[in-house]
């Protein structure tokens, strides 16, 4: 597994191109994000996605979500009503992954039985700049080990997903939580995990 150690707020983007090579090239990466670290590869990529998978343990099943660069870039992947667009503009970038019905532009492996994604705008500049770069979003799920255990330091990711990752990105420890998952597919909306964002306004 390739190295490197970033800058958390001034990322140098020598790096950010490695990793962005990495992912053009089928790879999968660990990354940091606004909550803890993510696994992720370009979800156009089969090959990598099913590797994602494989790490992860999951059959397939599991709803990954995946971080997008920009707002402005949500409707190319989700269809958004004005509720969902107003609630988002005030919360991202943040620490949410919003569940919305998913568009064409997303392959079907990412959708639910629902026909829904989740997306991803984090406030890290890391996270964000791969996805820009890139010019494709990225999967973004948690970094566990197989108990399911958030892993929060670099030194212990390394050690466990050496030989299953293709590089990793590090900006020191991060000992947040998973982001807050909302659901805005429906009408109502529906608060499937309460993480590290606010969920306050949902209980209104």
């Amino acid at each position: 597994m390739e190295y490197y150690e970033l800058h958390p707020v001034t990322p140098q983007l020598r790096y950010i191109n490695k990793a962005v090579e990495v992912l053009k090239n089928g790879g999968v990466i660990i990354y940091p994000t606004d909550t803890i670290y993510g696994l992720g590869c370009d979800i156009y990529n089969r090959e990598a996605l099913e590797r994602v998978y494989e790490i992860k343990h999951e059959a397939g099943t599991k709803l990954f979500s995946f971080i997008i660069a920009d707002f402005k870039d949500i409707s190319r992947y989700a269809k958004v009503s004005d509720y969902a667009y107003k609630t988002m503009r005030h919360l991202l970038p943040g620490p949410y992954t919003f569940v919305l019905p998913a568009a064409k532009e997303v392959p079907k492996k990412l959708w639910t039985k629902r026909k829904t994604v989740g997306i991803r705008i984090p406030n890290h500049p890391i996270a964000l700049l791969l996805a820009k770069e890139l010019g494709n979003p990225i999967i973004s799920t948690s970094v566990t080990n197989r108990k399911g255990e958030v892993l929060f330091t670099p030194e212990e990711i390394q050690v466990i997903f050496n030989t299953q990752v293709d590089l990793m990105l590090s900006a020191g420890a991060l000992e947040g939580k998973p982001s807050s998952i909302i659901d805005l597919s429906g009408e109502e909306p529906e608060i499937i995990r309460e993480g590290a964002g606010d969920v306050s306004l949902f209980y209104a």
